[in-house]
C-alpha cells in the first residue's frame, strides 16, 4: 500500500495533469494515438489503418502547436510545458518514421487529406470537446479514378499466347452485358461520415465470445446433384455449394486446412457458371488444381499456364496460373471476359505493396466491372487467413469487393448502417463482425464437420545437444544475451538510472526490452548469414538436430509405417536425406527448386509406392496445398517462425481421406532457444482463435516470434526470467 505522503503526490500530479488537459485537451489524445501507432510499427505491422493514423497525428500536432503558440490565455510555463508534450508526440512520430522509413513521407504538411484522414482528425477533435465549423463536421468522398489493370511498369511484359489470338479471332466480341444495372450515387447513410475500417478490425481482434466466423449456410440438401459418378460431396461442402445456389457469390472460405476447399471452389463455379474461371494459385500445387478440375467438374476443361502460355488451351474453361508469372498475362486475362476468380492461399496477397497482390486486386476490379450483372464468383481460399494482425484481412475483403481499404462497399455499408449503431456504441462491434462474415466469411473446423476424421496431436520431443557442436550453440546464445544485456544497461545509464539492469523497484523495463530486442533483430535482417544473430543461431539448432530428427523418424517408419519429414532449410535436408539412404529406406524429396512434374511425381510416389518410406519436405515449399495423407505421423525437424506455417505442414496429413489419427512430432533442442521458440509458437494459435473462431483464450503478445524469443533472451540475461 503506498504512504499517506506517496498518496498525496500521485493525487497532486493527477490534478496538475488533468488542468493541464484542460489547457489541451486534444494532447492526450494524442499520445494515446501515438503509442498505439508506435507499439504497431515496432511489431513490423503498420497496416493501412495506422498509417494513415500517423499521417493525422502528424497533422494535429503541427495545428495544435500553433494554436498553443498563438493562445494569449496561457502564462508562459503552461505554454513551455504543452509545448513540450507535443514534441514527446512529435520525437515518438520521428521514431516511428526512423524504424520504417516509408512513413517519412506521411510527415509532409500537405498529408491527411484523404477522406478518411479527415473524418479521423474530425472524430479525435470532437472527442477532445473541440468545436467544429459544418464543413468540417460533413465529409464528403472524393470518385475514385479507375486503375488500370496493366501498370506502365508491366507493360512491356504482357504476352499474348498465340492459341488466346485465336480464341480472340474466333470470338473478336463479348456478349454485351444487358443485364447490369444502371450505375446510380449510392444513397447518403448514416454512417458515412464515420471512419469505419478501424472500428472493423476492431470487430475481429476482440472477437472472443462472438462464436465462430462462419455466416448462416442452407441445410444439406434432399438430394446430392454434384457429386460427378465415384466421388461424393460431404455434407460440409453441399451447404457451402446451396449458398452458391441460392446466389451468394463472394466467399472468404477460411476452412481448416483438409477440409477440400479446391473442390468445393471448382463445384462452385460449375453451380455458377462461373466461367472462364481463373485460379490463381502458388506454383507447388498448380498440377493438383488441374487433377481436381478433372475429378470434381470432367465436363469441363483445365489448362495450365506456363511461363509465356505457349502450350496453353485457350478455349479451356478454367485457366490455371501462379503468382509469380500472372504479371506478365494481365493484359489478355482482362479480356477473355472472365467469370469468377479463385484465390487460393490468399494469404499470400497480404501485403498490399507488393507486385503480386496488386495484380491480384487490379484483375479482380475488372472482372467486377466486366461480369454481367455485375457480380462474379470471387473465392479467397485460405485456412490462415491471419498470420501477425487483424489487418491481414485487409486484402482479401478489397479483393471480394468488400471495401477499397478506405471505407466499406456500398453492400457491407447497407449491412452496418442496419445495425443502427455507430462505433461509439459499444454494441457497434460485435454487430459489424457479424455483418462482415455474413458477407460470405465461412470457417469450419476439422472436429466440427467431419465426425471422422481423426484427431490431431502435437507431441514435442527434447533432445539434448551434447557435443561439441551443441556446446558452441549454447555459449553462443549465452553471447547473445549477454550482449543485449550489456546494451539494455547502457540505455539506462544514459537515462540516469543505476545501470545495475532495472528501472524503478529493480523491474526491468519493457519499452527498453523491447527496443533493444527490434533493434538486434533489425540488425540480424541486415547481416543475413555473416555474424551471429538469432537467425544463424537456430539455423545451427537446425543443423545440429538433423542427425537426431532423422534417426527419430528411421525407428518411426519402422514401426508405423510412411512418415512426412519437415526441415527449414535444405542442408538438414541434405543431412537428413543422406542418413535414410544409410539407413536402407526409400525416400522422395519435395523441394522449392523442382519442376512442378517432378514434384507431383514425388508426391504420388510417396501416396502410392509402398516402398517409399519417408517424404522429405521443404517447411516452404511442401507447406501448402499437397495431399500426404497416406502418412500418419509427421516430424518437424526445425521449427518454423509462424504458427500458421506449422499448421499447414501438419495438415498435409491431416487432411480428408485420412483415417488414423495424426501425431506431429516437434524435434526440440532443449536449454536453447528452441524452446522458447516452441512455446511462443503455440501462443500464437490464440489470434485465429479469437477472430475466426470466437474462443475466449487469453490474449497472447502480438509480437513477432523473433522479436519475442529476443525478448526473452534480453530478459534472461538480466536474471527476469
Amino acid at each position: 500500500m503506498p504512504s499517506t505522503a506517496q498518496a498525496q503526490l500521485q493525487r497532486r500530479r493527477k490534478q496538475s495533469s488533468a488542468r493541464r488537459d484542460d489547457d489541451a485537451p486534444l494532447i492526450p489524445i494524442l499520445a494515446r494515438k501515438v503509442r498505439e501507432v508506435e507499439a504497431k510499427a515496432q511489431r513490423g505491422k503498420l497496416g493501412p489503418t495506422n498509417r494513415v493514423k500517423f499521417q493525422v497525428i502528424a497533422f494535429l500536432v503541427r495545428e495544435e502547436r500553433a494554436r498553443v503558440k498563438a493562445d494569449t490565455s496561457l502564462s508562459d510555463a503552461v505554454r513551455g510545458e504543452l509545448l513540450k508534450r507535443l514534441d514527446g508526440v512529435a520525437t515518438i512520430l520521428a521514431k516511428t518514421a526512423a524504424r520504417d522509413t516509408s512513413l517519412i513521407q506521411l510527415l509532409e504538411v500537405d498529408q491527411a487529406t484523404s477522406p478518411v484522414a479527415r473524418r479521423m482528425r474530425r472524430d479525435w477533435l470532437l472527442e477532445s470537446g473541440a468545436e467544429l465549423a459544418a464543413d468540417e463536421l460533413i465529409i464528403t468522398d472524393v470518385a475514385p479514378v479507375a486503375q488500370p489493370v496493366v501498370p506502365t511498369a508491366l507493360a512491356e511484359r504482357q504476352v499474348t499466347p498465340p492459341a488466346i489470338e485465336s480464341r480472340q479471332m474466333a470470338n473478336p466480341f463479348l456478349a454485351p452485358d444487358l443485364s447490369r444495372p444502371i450505375r446510380r450515387e449510392n444513397p447518403r447513410r448514416r454512417l458515412d461520415g464515420w471512419e469505419l475500417m478501424g472500428p472493423l478490425y476492431k470487430a475481429f481482434e476482440t472477437g472472443a465470445g462472438g462464436g465462430a466466423a462462419s455466416m448462416d449456410l442452407p441445410p444439406v440438401p434432399e438430394f446430392d446433384r454434384l457429386s460427378p459418378r465415384g466421388r461424393e460431396v460431404m455434407a460440409h461442402q453441399s451447404r457451402f455449394l446451396e449458398a452458391v445456389r441460392e446466389g451468394h457469390r463472394t466467399f472468404l472460405l477460411a476452412d481448416e486446412p483438409g477440409l477440400g476447399k479446391t473442390a468445393q471452389s471448382l463445384l462452385a463455379a460449375s453451380v455458377a457458371d462461373a466461367y472462364p474461371l481463373l485460379a490463381v494459385v502458388p506454383n507447388v500445387v498448380k498440377m493438383n488444381w488441374a487433377r481436381e478440375v478433372e475429378r470434381w467438374t470432367p465436363h469441363r476443361r483445365a489448362t495450365v499456364i506456363q511461363g509465356d502460355g505457349a502450350d496453353i488451351d485457350a478455349f479451356a474453361d478454367v485457366f490455371i496460373v501462379n503468382y509469380e508469372i500472372l504479371d506478365r498475362h494481365l493484359s489478355w486475362l482482362s479480356s477473355i471476359g472472365l467469370k469468377g476468380m479463385v484465390v487460393d492461399e490468399a494469404h499470400f496477397i497480404k501485403n498490399l505493396s507488393s507486385q503480386r497482390s496488386q495484380n491480384v486486386l487490379a484483375l479482380a476490379g475488372r472482372i467486377r466491372e466486366a461480369t454481367p450483372g455485375g457480380h462474379p464468383l470471387l473465392l479467397a481460399l485460405t485456412g490462415t487467413p491471419l498470420i501477425n494482425d487483424v489487418e491481414d484481412f485487409d486484402a482479401i475483403w478489397r479483393f471480394l469487393g468488400w471495401t477499397n481499404g478506405e471505407k466499406p462497399g456500398p453492400e457491407l455499408m447497407e449491412k452496418l448502417d442496419a445495425t443502427g449503431l455507430t462505433p461509439a456504441d459499444k454494441a457497434f462491434y460485435p454487430a459489424a463482425r457479424d455483418a462482415v462474415i455474413s458477407m460470405g466469411i465461412v470457417r469450419r473446423k476439422k472436429k466440427d464437420v467431419a465426425a471422422d476424421l481423426p484427431d490431431k496431436l502435437i507431441a514435442d520431443l527434447p533432445v539434448e545437444l551434447d557435443d561439441e557442436y551443441g556446446r558452441s550453440i549454447r555459449q553462443a546464445e549465452r553471447e547473445l544475451g549477454e550482449r543485449l544485456a550489456a546494451r539494455y544497461r547502457r540505455i539506462v545509464e544514459a537515462r540516469g538510472a543505476s545501470g545495475r539492469g532495472a528501472s524503478v523497484g529493480g523491474e526491468i523495463d519493457e519499452d527498453i526490452v523491447r527496443l533493444v530486442a527490434q533493434n538486434e533483430l533489425d540488425e540480424s535482417k541486415a547481416a543475413g548469414s555473416g555474424s551471429e544473430n538469432v537467425f544463424t543461431m537456430v539455423r545451427r539448432i537446425g543443423q545440429a538436430k538433423a542427425q537426431l530428427a532423422a534417426d527419430y523418424a528411421v525407428q518411426l517408419q519402422r514401426s508405423v509405417g510412411k512418415v512426412v519429414f519437415f526441415a527449414k532449410h535444405i542442408d538438414v535436408m541434405d543431412a537428413a536425406e543422406a542418413h535414410f539412404a544409410a539407413s536402407g529406406l526409400r525416400t522422395v524429396s519435395i523441394r522449392g527448386d523442382q519442376s512442378t512434374p517432378v514434384r507431383q511425381q514425388a508426391i504420388d510416389d510417396f501416396n502410392t509406392d509402398e516402398g517409399v518410406g519417408i517424404a522429405v519436405c521443404s517447411l516452404t515449399a511442401a507447406g501448402v496445398g499437397l495431399n500426404l495423407q497416406a502418412a500418419s505421423n509427421v516430424v518437424l525437424a526445425e521449427l518454423s517462425w509462424t504458427a500458421a506455417e506449422q499448421t499447414q505442414a501438419i495438415d498435409r496429413v491431416h487432411r480428408i481421406g485420412q483415417d488414423e489419427p495424426v501425431t506431429a512430432w516437434r524435434i526440440i533442442a532443449a536449454h536453447t532457444i528452441d524452446t522458447k521458440i516452441a512455446e511462443l509458437i503455440d501462443s500464437k494459435q490464440g489470434l485465429a482463435l479469437r477472430a475466426l473462431d470466437g474462443v475466449a483464450v487469453e490474449p497472447g503478445s502480438s509480437e513477432s516470434v523473433q522479436l519475442s524469443a529476443l525478448m526473452h533472451l534480453t530478459r534472461r540475461s538480466l536474471g527476469g526470467e
